[in-house]
């Protein structure tokens, strides 16, 4: 582990045990809370960032310089369904998401808990993946992926797309996903003094604000339990102190179990979702490369640019 992860791990230590001190988990508090420190600072600089409406859901695109406009990397933010949004909390990861995999990024700003309870999130994500495919793209043009809450919701989404026969993505991409909101894994009381981030003694109690009394083990919800076969090739990556490991090692086991090609990656030391610290530790750019190494592997250029730019001169046209 680098000096700057050590670091790194000092300093979150510190800030988010004076968050829970200050908010415990009433979302409310919690959310002003993190989306207070996470406004500080605009969009990184380089490419451009659009908001957008994707079948009525908000949404933004992010283009790095270099992203190619037929290619799409459908991102789904994380925080516990209960805060977080692409134009707070991940502005910097989805815009490195974008010039690591050469695509555009579409990332949404889906409603969260416990005011739009489950399973308001995965219809607003299949909502603007239908958006996705009318506006042109092809899915073998898009990959999908998410971190924590959203890389739950990245792998519920891909099971009911599956189940209602919507074309999959070519690939998905989870970075600490929680796939198990009954917080059965071994790591959640294990790894309760190591992970830096998650309380998780106050796990399934932040699942309920997103269940609100509906059956945790249910799949879209928790894609732990579902059925698996037929979903595209997997990335996984996940720190090694976190509470979530086991929800990633498990849900890998039961992917390839299933037939799906998958990769489970577990980073030494590194904390929860730890991209999103990239611009602070090496570890976190380099978990990005590979990334997009990942996405580019198997995103094709399946995307159909004659009818995205008359769709393009129609929207240009009505504004």
């Amino acid at each position: 582990m680098s000096i700057r992860a050590s670091l790194v791990r000092l300093v979150m230590r510190l800030v988010m045990r004076q968050i829970h001190k200050e908010n415990g988990l009433e979302p409310a508090a919690l959310r002003l809370a993190i989306d207070k420190r996470a406004r500080r600072g605009g969009w990184p600089e380089g490419g451009k960032v659009e908001e957008v409406s994707a079948n009525g859901v908000k949404a933004f695109w992010v283009d790095a310089e270099n992203a190619d406009p037929n290619r799409v990397f459908y991102y789904l933010h994380g925080g516990g369904y209960i805060f977080g949004a692409p134009d707070t909390t991940h502005k910097d990861l989805l815009w490195r998401l974008s010039k690591a995999s050469g695509a555009r990024v579409l990332a949404i700003d889906y409603r969260l808990a416990p005011e739009a309870p489950f399973p308001a999130a995965v219809d607003d994500a299949i909502a603007a993946y239908n958006w996705l495919l009318e506006q042109g793209y092809r899915s073998e043009a898009i990959a999908i992926g998410g971190d924590s809450a959203g890389g739950g919701l990245t792998f519920g989404t891909l099971l009911r797309m599956r189940d209602e026969r919507i074309p999959l993505p070519s690939c998905a991409v989870g970075l600490s996903p929680w796939t198990d909101l009954a917080g059965t894994g071994e790591t959640v009381i294990t790894n309760l003094q190591s992970d830096l981030i998650i309380p998780g003694d106050r796990l399934v109690e932040t699942g309920e604000h997103y269940l609100q009394g509906q059956d945790p083990e249910l799949p879209y919800a928790s894609p732990l339990y579902g059925n698996h076969v037929g979903l595209p090739p997997t990335l996984i990556q996940v720190g090694e102190p976190e509470v979530l490991l086991d929800d990633s090692r498990r849900l890998a086991a039961k992917l390839k179990r299933a037939g799906v090609p998958v990769a489970l990656e577990i980073w030494k030391g590194m904390p929860h979702v730890f991209p999103l610290l990239a611009r602070f530790m090496p570890e976190g750019k380099r978990a990005i490369e590979i990334i997009g190494t990942f996405v580019q592997g198997h995103l094709a250029d399946e995307a159909d640019p004659a009818l995205i730019a008359d769709l393009r001169g129609e929207a240009a046209a009505a504004e």
